[in-house]
Parts: structure tokens; C-alpha cells; sequence
């Protein structure tokens, strides 16, 4: 069960607005899951939502690569949201289902790619050990670049940050969804 209060748009102090209208006036389009939460602390939310504007729409990283980057973070969270809302846009970004679908099972994928192999491999090691070996780390430069792994760096600690808002305070995945295995 959710453990925040629905906002009623009508309601909304004067800051809480200012931050509901950048948000549905962005490409976002409208304000649900994280920000919907984050919107109780419009302070916060404001930031949050325009670091989630730059690497989601204008970052460096390819579509694929982002959205790999974004499925990796929210299984290791296990956080049914993000992966439920992001899952659809990956395979429009060209990532397969199969990847998709080992990626839910907590399996490694056969990539078909070098460059996905090194972000799911950065993903999961910065994850799993709070660090990255020298051997993911020059895979990842040499695939992707010093600017993409900063970004991608970036990536999963944004996607970290919405995961961690979404099971701290139980937002529902959207209707439909499936729960990941």
C-alpha cells in the first residue's frame, strides 16, 4: 500500500505548483510515480526532475544503452515501477526481449553488442560492489567513451535515487504491470 497521500492539484502550495508545472510541461508530460512522491518535497523534486530531464532526453548516451543502463539499476532494486514503465521503452530503443526478459530472471544476457555487454557489466558491478574493477572499467572506455561512462556513472546513480523513492515509499507500479520474478 502506498505510504504517501494522493496531491490534489488544486492543493498544491505555491512551490509544489511551480514544480508540478515545469514537469507537465516537459517532456514527461505529466507528474506520476517518483515525482507524483517526490512533489512532497518540491525542493528536491525540482532538481531531481531536471538532472532526469538532461540524462534521459539530452544525454550522450545512446537510447539502448540508457534504457540498459536503467533495467539493470531497477532489477538490482528490485523496483517494479521504474522496471515496468522503462521495460516497453527499452525494446522501442532497440534492446532485445530475450536481454529484456534475462534481465527480469536476474540472468546475464548474451549481448549482441560490445557496447551493451560493457553497460550491463559497469551496471552490475557498481551495484553489486560498490565499485568498479579496472578490467569492466577499460571495457566500458573502450566501447563507450570517458564522457558516456561518466554519464552512464550518472545514470545508474540517478536511477538509484528514483528506485530508492519508489520502495521507500511503496509507489504502485502502473496499472497492468507485471511483478518482476
Amino acid at each position: 500500500m502506498p505510504r504517501l497521500p494522493e496531491l490534489d492539484p488544486d492543493t498544491l502550495t505555491p512551490e509544489q505548483q511551480r514544480v508540478f508545472d515545469t514537469i507537465t510541461n516537459g517532456p514527461r508530460g505529466s507528474v506520476r510515480g517518483p515525482f507524483a512522491a517526490l512533489l512532497h518535497c518540491p525542493g528536491v523534486a525540482d532538481y531531481v526532475q531536471a538532472t532526469g530531464i538532461h540524462l534521459r532526453f539530452d544525454g550522450v548516451l545512446p537510447g539502448v544503452l540508457r534504457e540498459l543502463a536503467i533495467l539493470t539499476t531497477a532489477r538490482f532494486w528490485k523496483a517494479e515501477y521504474e522496471w515496468n514503465s522503462h521495460a516497453p521503452i527499452a525494446e522501442k530503443e532497440g534492446l532485445s526481449p530475450v536481454v529484456i526478459d534475462a534481465i527480469a530472471h536476474n540472468q546475464t544476457p548474451e549481448f549482441p553488442s560490445p557496447d551493451q555487454q560493457a553497460v550491463y557489466a559497469f551496471c552490475r558491478e557498481l551495484h553489486e560492489t560498490h565499485n568498479v574493477g579496472d578490467a569492466v572499467y577499460e571495457q566500458a572506455i573502450e566501447a563507450l567513451g570517458l564522457e558516456a561512462v561518466m554519464e552512464l556513472t550518472a545514470v545508474a546513480g540517478y536511477y538509484t535515487l528514483i528506485s530508492m523513492i519508489l520502495n521507500a515509499f511503496e509507489v504502485a507500479p502502473p496499472e497492468g504491470s507485471t511483478a518482476l520474478p
